[in-house]
């Protein structure tokens, strides 16, 4: 994990009263969530900053069945290179050298990643554990963990187990979580709950929490393969949880919204939930990440917009 200034979430005993007292507001969520947005708005040399904050959060990502070790490669020369030369010059950027938070691939292209990557400080991510249905045997996706963590990952993506949290069984999913961040070692743990198939608002705060109890580095919404993947709402819910984690335990756990997030402007929306409701500490790569494969499109397209004052059609960007 990069930038890492916090100290590692350890996790704790698993507390059912904690969990008990859970209870969620779905008419005051969704309130606040119409409203946040609305209320800041981002212009000009401002907006552009925000996007270049976006990009550098971004877990960069090809998860397709017909992903090859060549598309994998060209997608970490993009993580290299996220914007085009010339409009790093433009924005006057040459000695930041802008880059993305990780890429993000499945475990048979880890090697491939790592050796492109190698010398920049980009860390890659395994999606692991029977991604994305997590239906694997407990013993095979603890091995695949480890498989990807012996080929180099230094983030491990893993799918919880649904029907723990639909028949109440906290103590199976604490102790399959607990099971798991053993398994990553050094690496770092972020578990995917898959929000959209999570039934209620409740079920998404309790297992955000029995996940950070458990040990979790980050708690993320979708595989980004359901039919309802990252929303405003939902995120809101894990962002309660992660600051009355915090507020409880004094450790820091990150977020990653993954799914269906493929504008700037949706980016600049969940940057305004994060810095309103956990604060600034919140709006860097250590402890937030988007999941996107189609986001870095349209970033450039405002970026050069900002320099040019033209949007370009999106088929004229190098496309991730």
């Amino acid at each position: 994990m990069t930038n890492t200034t916090h100290p590692r979430n350890p996790g704790m005993a698993l507390n059912l009263d904690w969990l008990d007292s859970v209870q969620m507001n779905r008419s005051a969520l969704e309130r606040r969530c119409a409203t946040l947005t609305k209320r800041r708005s981002i212009k000009k040399e401002w907006q552009a900053a925000w996007l270049l904050k976006s990009l550098r959060c971004m877990d960069l990502t090809t998860l397709s069945s017909d992903d090859t070790p060549d598309r994998v490669r060209r997608l970490c020369a993009k993580a290299r290179q996220p914007l085009r030369p010339e409009l790093i010059e433009s924005l006057g950027l040459k000695t930041l050298k802008p880059r993305v938070g990780a890429v993000c691939v499945y475990h048979a292209y880890v090697e491939t990643a790592v050796d492109a990557l190698k010398k920049t400080g980009i860390p890659v991510a395994a999606v692991s554990t029977g991604f994305p249905h997590g239906l694997n045997s407990m013993p095979r996706r603890i091995e695949e963990i480890k498989d990807s963590v012996a080929a180099g990952a230094e983030e491990i993506d893993i799918v919880i187990t649904r029907a723990h949290v639909f028949s109440g069984d906290w103590k199976a999913l604490y102790a399959e979580i607990s099971a798991f961040r053993k398994a990553c070692g050094d690496a770092h743990l972020k578990t995917i709950l898959g929000t959209g198939e999570l039934g209620t608002f409740r079920n998404v705060a309790k297992a955000s929490l029995v996940c950070m109890m458990a040990g979790a580095d980050f708690i993320k919404t979708s595989t980004g393969k359901e039919s309802v993947n990252a929303t405003l709402p939902v995120s809101l819910v894990m962002l309660r949880m992660i600051r009355e984690y915090f507020e409880n335990t004094g450790f820091y756990v990150g977020f990653k919204p993954a799914g269906g997030i493929r504008t700037a402007k949706q980016s600049l929306d969940w940057l305004v939930m994060m810095k309103e409701e956990l604060g600034r500490e919140w709006l860097e790569p250590d402890l937030f990440r988007f999941g996107a494969s189609g986001l870095l499109t349209d970033i450039e397209r405002q970026l050069e917009h900002f320099v040019t004052g033209r949007y370009s059609a999106a088929h004229r960007q190098p496309s991730a």
